[in-house]
């Protein structure tokens, strides 16, 4: 019988291991908090990895954000080498100095200085350490790097002895500590015990992959805590060090409801919303010459007219002369840099690897916080990585940018017999919310763009191919014409406005011929109807002084019948009678 455990009982891991917090961006969230607090962090990785500068900054941000003073023993590079060599970065290490934060303490080892009774140990050591400690009570310390400290050491049971009685002094003092070590051969340090014996083990790589160079972190152990397992590309730049996450985001970010016009008012009619949601993710497919930049500067300046920021990273064209070009059909879009709303950040894809421009967009959308991102275009990335590489890439920017609630449109190149278009179908296609397909329409001759929304979820979209052509007060879309043979666009459609417009002219002329005839004829009818009419009222004029006579005939008294009646006259009778 099989007990099945109700996982919602089961009592969760909490993480009560004390932590340092690191500062540096990304890499807090990894470790889940920073390195173990009160313990010795390794970090380990061959030349020129950013072992030094980011221990280095582990201490300055622990003094600035912290409020922890630290101690940094270097044993290659002396105190005014760090200060120069960090200055770039922002650090002003003499003025921690000065205010008895910071104590960096170069340590020129030698056999003969830090050895006693005969013997080869680091008990000088620990008491020059534990002095400078104590004179500024530091929290942090930084120990760069172990193998010169060790290098006097032959007999590898004695340097075992002293690698752990280094990290007991350590802990017993109450110090986060990170110490610095170089790789080795097979082991990731020269000695391969210190990775033993610290309690978080840090793997900072550098790499070269097709030409580009790509610096890369993994956690290797962390005791007594989880962690991130995964290999993080980091950056260095003008302001430290970036780490960036690669694993992307769970899919519980909030949506909204508010729609963002496209800055193509005919396009907007084609969405049925009026534009697209905010926070959604735009791509724009097509082949090379059918607009794709302009239509995202229309939309870049649509969103800056309404007092909203726009970060347009733009791969093929410098800022110069994307503002040129756009200026030339109506887009000014100098105006929008000048009040700080629209930013524009042109590079080469080959200037970094994936993960680098990745890092990079990270921290240019922390600075400059936009409601928009335009990348331009995104399918340029694929000469510095396969499909799955920068199909991989942007999910996580994708994710990055929708948690954050920010709207971002995408550009991608598409050719027929390329792998480009397999980038679009299979890569992040399905992964945004609208998908508009530009295109060019050849016939008669001559070549046409025209439009398509693919797919626009949550918005009852338009199904039609509508033409449009670019003029000087920007994009206008066309009316649909269809002909026998479907959409008619360029010359096709002129001909065929023409004809209707012939035939239009045919029709009304036809019409104003009718309406001139029924004139004509409603001339004629009102002409019979007045004389209809005056015979009429003739006749009832007739009719009418007819009934007065006989009515003024039959109210007269007949005298004839008044008198009365005379006796008729008797025959006198004769005398012969």
């Amino acid at each position: 019988m099989t007990i099945r455990k109700d996982k919602s009982l089961s009592p969760q891991p909490l993480d009560s291991l004390p932590k340092s917090a690191t500062g540096i961006e990304g890499l807090d969230e990894i470790t889940q908090g920073g390195f173990p607090k009160g313990r010795p962090t390794l970090i380990c990785g061959s030349a020129g990895c950013g072992k030094t500068l980011m221990a280095m900054e582990f201490l300055v941000n622990g003094i600035i954000a912290f409020n922890e003073p630290g101690v940094f023993m270097a044993f290659e590079e002396t105190a005014d080498e760090l200060t120069t060599n960090v200055a770039s970065l922002g650090f002003d290490l003499k003025q921690l100095t000065d205010q008895n934060k910071l104590k960096i303490d170069y340590v020129y080892v030698e056999r003969s200085e830090i050895e006693e009774t005969g013997e080869y140990d680091l008990e000088g050591l620990f008491i020059r350490l534990a002095y400078a400690i104590d004179s500024i009570g530091a929290k942090r310390v930084v120990l760069d790097t172990i193998e010169s400290l060790f290098s006097g050491l032959s007999n590898p049971s004695i340097l075992r002895a002293e690698i752990r009685r280094l990290f007991r002094f350590l802990k017993e003092k109450g110090v986060t500590t990170i110490i610095t070590g170089e790789r080795g051969d097979a082991t990731l340090t020269r000695q391969g015990l210190e990775e033993y014996v610290s309690d978080c083990v840090i793997l900072l790589d550098h790499r070269i992959i097709n030409q580009i160079s790509t610096r890369r972190l993994r956690i290797v152990k962390y005791r007594g805590t989880t962690h991130g397992t995964n290999e993080y590309p980091f950056l260095i730049d003008e302001e430290g060090i970036s780490v960036l996450p690669v694993t992307s985001l769970g899919l519980d970010h909030e949506v909204s409801n508010k729609i963002i016009s496209s800055g193509v008012e005919g396009l907007d009619e084609m969405l049925g919303m009026g534009g697209f949601y905010e926070g959604s993710t735009i791509l724009i497919t097509g082949t090379a010459g059918t607009a794709k930049t302009t239509f995202v500067s229309s939309f870049a300046n649509k969103v800056c007219q309404e007092n909203k920021r726009c970060l347009f990273f733009a791969f093929e064209e410098s800022e110069k002369q994307l503002l040129r070009n756009m200026k030339q059909i109506g887009l000014n879009l100098e105006p929008h840099i000048t009040k700080g709303l629209l930013k524009i950040h042109a590079s080469r894809p080959t200037l970094h690897g994936l993960e680098m421009h990745l890092v990079t967009i990270h921290k240019l959308i922390k600075a400059f916080k936009p409601d928009v991102v335009i990348i331009d275009p995104m399918s340029n990335l694929i000469s510095i990585g396969g499909i799955n590489e920068v199909r991989g890439m942007l999910t996580r920017l994708i994710d990055f940018l929708k948690v954050n609630k920010i709207t971002a449109m995408l550009t991608a190149l598409t050719i027929p017999t390329g792998n480009s278009l397999e980038l679009t179908e299979e890569g992040i296609s399905s992964l945004v919310d609208t998908w508009i397909l530009v295109r060019d329409v050849e016939g008669l001759g001559e070549r046409n763009r025209g439009l398509f929304v693919i797919k626009a979820r949550g918005m009852q979209h338009s199904n039609q191919v509508r033409e449009f052509i670019i003029t000087q007060q920007g994009i206008n879309l066309l009316d649909v014409n269809i002909g026998p043979t479907g959409i008619l666009t360029g010359s096709a459609r002129l001909a065929y406005q023409m004809q209707q417009k012939q035939t239009a002219i045919t029709k009304q002329n036809e019409l104003e011929k009718k309406d001139r005839e029924l004139a004509r004829k409603r001339k004629i009818l009102e002409s019979s109807i007045d004389n209809m009419r005056t015979e009429f009222e003739s006749l009832e004029e007739e009719l009418r002084q007819i009934s007065t006579a006989q009515q003024t005939a039959s109210s007269t008294p007949d005298l004839t019948l008044a008198q009365p009646k005379k006796k008729a006259a008797t025959p006198k009778k004769s005398k012969d009678t």
